[in-house]
């Protein structure tokens, strides 16, 4: 999804026609720092890295990665992967669908994580997420500014986008996909800066994928990007006048010819990414079942991702906040957007609006178009009164010199000093000494850690009926002295199974005939639920445990 625009690393002149890209920093204009410096002084990037897996791990946001119940079943999943040898191919957990047809497409993932779990329990997990998150924004910045994002302009975004992706910051698999998609669009973005068939880093998307369609289903979105390349290579070969083919580096003027070699190019790469995709526990069948699961619209409707954003929260205030910034830099930008990153924008704005979930990824491609384009324009100051200009120049050159210094700056010994000082306190348990500094748990304020408790202790072994955004806790904790009857893998339970669950929860007329038809005999409800309240007045059924958190209710034999 972009068309040929200079590059800012192979230092191409010429038309910045996209407003995307600007001449590499020279480095070499002022006399370099000892090498002692340059390997002891972080760069801005390092720094980004550092702070945020500071606060993912020890700070603030530590917390938040186990706000999920999903995590306890990819860890219990993953560990059945060890067990048996073998990938997963029918459901154990739940009792409702226990053998049934179950698509793991997250398998790689549950595997990892189940190794990391193993040896260094929550903690070791809560780490290894906040890696991939600090890294990915990381890269995210490091990107941003060689693509001709000015330092400041890219700092203020990268904040908004690290603020947008809030809504979704759990130790789940997703957060690959935004490692990836960054990676993505790095490796499909620049090489339009090269000669058709010439960029060989085309051919890491092969690669990319086939680890991609195995960690997670958002493998969907390194297609979406292919496509929406392609499409905007395609107008620009029909809105392409020039009969002769000239350089590179001038995109208005490139010919035809040129840009049909380089869209015949991407069709390669992309058919070899379709193949690579294939290359799953599940063939073709995983795409089908992607498909028809992202098509229910009942599924679709109800599930609380996959709604649009409630612009209430901070994070949708975030995302709004960078959608303005993008209209601002559009309707500032001097030179005319190349097709490619004109439909990137418009597919990552619709599809943030579209789905709360799509706001981290959505964010990401905004900032890594938007930023360049604003800097540029704050770079000319064109048509600004003249104190504007003196602080837009100042502006500039402060981000001139900050760019050198970044790309100077190439030690990284603080972030591999602090990811092996991390991976370390992990291996003693969270212990420094005689100081407890990590101690990742699920929270029990948020999941019912001592009704479990109860449970477990008891030894009660019937399958339990709980809301599905518990379901993930139960697997980890009961598994397999209990199964539950739902969980949040709705794709596995589908249309009519979810309905009969809504009936339940919210104690709709037939709610009771549901729990006799699934042969239900064990409810763990939060505690001022209205399920509760009505098992409460219920005959056949009595309260054997009750805390703040939740209800625990048998059925009376």
């Amino acid at each position: 999804m972009d068309s040929k625009v200079p590059s800012a690393e192979h230092g191409a002149k010429g038309t910045v026609q996209a407003g995307l890209k600007r001449p590499p920093v020279n480095v070499s204009d002022t006399a370099p720092a000892p090498a002692w410096v340059r390997f002891l002084l972080p760069s801005v990037t390092d720094l980004i890295f550092l702070i945020l897996l500071i606060a993912l791990t020890y700070g603030a946001l530590a917390s938040k990665l186990l706000d999920d119940a999903g995590t306890g079943w990819h860890i219990r999943d993953g560990q059945r992967i060890l067990e048996t040898h073998s990938f997963p191919r029918t459901d154990s957990f739940s009792s409702t669908m226990n053998g049934r047809p179950w698509y793991a497409w997250e398998w790689l993932f549950d595997l990892a994580i189940a190794g990391v779990h193993h040896r260094m329990g929550l903690n070791g997990v809560v780490f290894c997420t906040a890696l991939v998150i600090a890294a990915t924004f990381a890269l995210l910045f490091r990107f941003t500014v060689k693509r001709g994002g000015g330092l400041p302009v890219t700092v203020v975004l990268l904040v908004l986008s690290i603020g947008a992706s809030t809504i979704h910051l759990f130790a789940r698999p997703h957060v690959l996909s935004w490692l990836l998609a960054v990676i993505w669009f790095r490796v499909l973005d620049s090489s339009e800066s090269a000669a058709p068939g010439k960029d060989r880093r085309l051919v890491w998307l092969p690669v990319l994928m086939l680890l991609w369609a195995n960690v997670h289903g958002g493998f969907l979105l390194g297609f979406a990007l292919l496509g929406l390349y392609l499409a905007g290579g395609a107008v620009e070969y029909f809105m392409s006048r020039s009969p002769v083919e000239t350089q590179l580096a001038v995109s208005p003027a490139e010919s035809r010819q040129t840009i049909a070699k380089r869209l015949k190019h991407l069709l390669t790469i992309t058919a070899l990414a379709l193949l690579a995709s294939l290359v799953n526990p599940y063939g073709y069948k995983l795409h089908v079942h992607v498909y028809q699961y992202l098509t229910n619209r009942f599924l679709m409707n109800h599930i609380d991702e996959f709604l649009s954003p409630n612009f209430h929260g901070v994070a949708q205030q975030c995302f709004a906040a960078l959608l303005l910034i993008t209209i601002l830099a559009l309707a500032s930008a001097r030179n005319r957007l190349r097709p490619t990153h004109l439909l990137v924008i418009v597919f990552a704005a619709y599809s943030g609006l579209y789905a709360s979930r799509n706001l981290p990824t959505s964010s990401i491609l905004l900032t890594l178009i938007v930023a360049p384009i604003l800097s540029q324009r704050i770079a000319a100051g064109v048509g600004h009164p003249a104190r504007m200009q003196r602080f837009f120049s100042r502006l500039h050159l402060f981000s001139e010199r900050m760019d050198k210094m970044e790309f100077r700056l190439r030690g990284h010994l603080w972030p591999v000093a602090l990811t092996v000082f991390g991976f370390a306190i992990c291996l003693q348990q969270g212990r420094l000494g005689s100081h407890q500094i990590m101690d990742a748990h699920f929270d029990a304020k948020r999941f019912p850690v001592q009704a479990v408790n109860a449970i477990a202790q008891r030894g009660l072994g019937a399958p339990i009926f709980a809301p599905d955004y518990w379901g993930g806790y139960l697997i980890y904790r009961l598994y397999p002295q209990n199964q539950v009857v739902v969980d949040d893998r709705h794709d596995l339970y589908g249309e009519q199974f979810l309905k009969d669950y809504l009936r339940v929860t919210h104690v709709a007329p037939g709610w009771d005939r549901v729990l006799d038809e699934k042969h239900v005999a064990l409810v763990l409800t939060p505690t001022e639920s209205s399920l509760a309240n009505i098992l409460r007045e219920t005959a056949g059924w009595q309260i054997t445990y009750e805390d703040p958190v939740a209800a625990l209710f048998e059925r009376s034999k």
